[in-house]
């Protein structure tokens, strides 16, 4: 199963540190399992994507937004998909 991983790891991340460190991680660990629904390479994804979502003059355009979903991204950079997650 694709969230075996996250059972597994469940109850090694109860205790994760700072009270704040647990949503975060959550966050960040749903983007990677995303990315691996979608065939995404990870690495390529946040690359692109966190460069365009730190605009210099303030916040990012709500449709840019949209685009950098990683279902739509997948769809825009199919050369940067991988054939099979490990």
């Amino acid at each position: 199963s694709k969230f075996r991983s996250t059972k597994i790891g469940q109850k090694n991340w109860m205790w994760i540190g700072h009270p704040e460190a647990g949503q975060k991680s959550a966050v960040i660990y749903s983007i990677l399992k995303t990315c691996e629904i979608h065939r995404i390479n990870p690495q390529a994804y946040l690359d692109d994507v966190l460069g365009k979502l730190i605009p210099a003059d303030g916040q990012p355009d709500p449709q840019l937004i949209n685009s950098l979903l990683p279902e739509a991204w997948a769809k825009a950079n199919p050369g940067k998909l991988v054939k099979e997650m490990r």
